[in-house]
């Protein structure tokens, strides 16, 4: 196998939620639906906060690294759902939907062997695929170890 490809694999990996880190798909789907909009004391946010959060970074990273048309939102409201929006359960499985859709386009332009990992994105300033792939593997991860925290934190409220 080359280099490139086990770079690839390695990232693929890794985006998958591989290694030391939990997978999306392990912490959605058991996720208490019905305490997405909870609030958790001492936490400024909600789960379904945190998740569409999550979605709305992962895009961005993603169409950045697409298209040089695309405009960020700004930083950080831009980022954040809006407070003053209430989701429901169909809220969320829209969200995860969408998550998940746009992880497998990550994942797809990882693993073409014709994207140049290395190569600066030319609209850019100093970026890589390889570096974008990265962020949204490491942003993930983050956020996920946030969640798996705020559904224990919910699930134990049910047994208090």
């Amino acid at each position: 196998m080359s280099q490139d490809q086990s770079l690839r694999e390695h990232l693929l990996y890794l985006l998958g939620g591989g290694g030391a880190h939990v997978d999306f798909e392990s912490v959605v789907k058991d996720f208490p639906v019905e305490k997405v909009n909870q609030k958790i004391e001492h936490l400024p946010y909600t789960a379904w906060a945190v998740l569409e959060h999550m979605r709305i970074a992962q895009w961005d990273i993603l169409e950045f690294s697409r298209s040089a048309e695309y405009v960020s939102p700004k930083w950080p409201e831009g980022y954040w759902p809006s407070k003053d929006v209430v989701p429901d359960a169909a809220a969320w499985k829209k969200s995860v939907e969408r998550f998940r859709a746009d992880l497998k386009e990550m994942e797809a332009l990882v693993a073409d062997p014709k994207t140049n990992l290395f190569a600066p994105i030319p609209h850019g300033d100093g970026q890589t695929i390889l570096r974008e792939a990265l962020l949204v593997a490491d942003h993930n991860a983050y956020h996920l170890g946030v969640l798996v925290t705020m559904k224990r934190i919910l699930e134990a409220g049910d047994k208090t």
